[in-house]
């Protein structure tokens, strides 16, 4: 046992300090005793004598099952968090582009698609797609037709979806959850088009993700006011009325028709504050005049 205190009375100032340590020595020098005082770190594990150690169960070739067990798969899961991350960290600031998969080419919204992935593109900002068909395909095809960086982000489905043929990078996804996590890290904003539950499920998120502080300055944006006046409506006369949101949760997003209004819109929220990252400053100044 280890003792310290002051001697004397509180010193004055300017006077030394004298400290006085007085140490209790150890008697019980026995080896159930000094064992005892001992720390060890680590998973110690006691084994009957001839047990089978662990690096010998290690380099044995075990049963399969343990494929299809819970901790493989978050190791699998973290897999595809690393492959993402390593194929998206170096693209230029970007804008997630949403929308249906299942209408073709003469919809008129695949033609709206194409110009804002165009009008993106030129801007010089990357599109990020599901890399699917549909309006997917068309946000792409207008980005890589540009000369932008174009993204596809696909996923496992029950039928197979295929790769549109306009991704400059593409990327396969088993997991919702961790695609979904590339559309918001490596996006500045999104655009959301017509679409169905996957669409209203990645629209939804991100207006929860912005409501609770999760990500700011991050512009939505509704394109085809027929389609979205509906919704807008419900939410202001439901959710709004009866309190289940809050008036400025309805200016997080916006409705736009024109393929040329959504690039300048996105801009103006972008510009509200300085941004991390140097490149999506620079898009904005260049937008604006350099008036920032």
């Amino acid at each position: 046992m280890v003792l310290s205190r002051f001697s004397g009375a509180r010193p004055a100032a300017g006077s030394a300090l004298t400290i006085e340590i007085r140490v209790k020595p150890v008697t019980d020098t026995s080896p159930s005793r000094l064992s005892a005082s001992r720390e060890r770190h680590g998973r110690v594990k006691t084994r009957s004598r001839g047990g089978a150690t662990e690096d010998l169960k290690f380099l044995q070739r075990p049963p399969t099952e343990f494929l299809g067990s819970d901790p493989w798969r978050v190791l699998r899961i973290l897999s595809e968090f690393v492959e993402g991350f390593d194929a998206l960290a170096e693209i230029p600031p970007a804008i997630s582009v949403f929308g249906s998969a299942r209408i073709t080419e003469d919809d008129p919204m695949y033609e709206a698609a194409r110009e804002v992935g165009a009008e993106i593109a030129s801007a010089g900002l990357a599109v990020i797609t599901g890399g699917g068909p549909g309006i997917m395909e068309a946000a792409n095809r207008g980005a890589h037709e540009a000369g932008g960086c174009s993204i596809g982000c696909n996923i496992e489905l029950p039928f197979e979806q295929a790769s549109n043929p306009y991704s400059d990078i593409t990327i396969d996804f088993e997991h919702f959850f961790v695609r979904k996590t590339m559309f918001v890290k490596y996006a500045e904003g999104f655009v959301v088009f017509p679409g169905g539950f996957g669409t209203l499920d990645e629209l939804f998120e991100s207006l929860t993700l912005i409501q609770t502080g999760k990500v700011v300055h991050f512009p939505v944006i509704l394109f085809g006011s027929h389609y979205w006046n509906g919704l807008v409506t419900w939410l202001r006369e439901r959710l709004l009325a009866e309190g289940k949101i809050a008036a400025p949760d309805l200016d997080i997003f916006s409705v736009i028709d024109d393929p040329r209004e959504v690039v300048p819109q996105i801009k103006k929220i972008l510009a509200r504050a300085e941004h991390h990252d140097p490149r999506v400053n620079a898009v904005i100044r260049a937008e604006t005049g350099g008036s920032k």
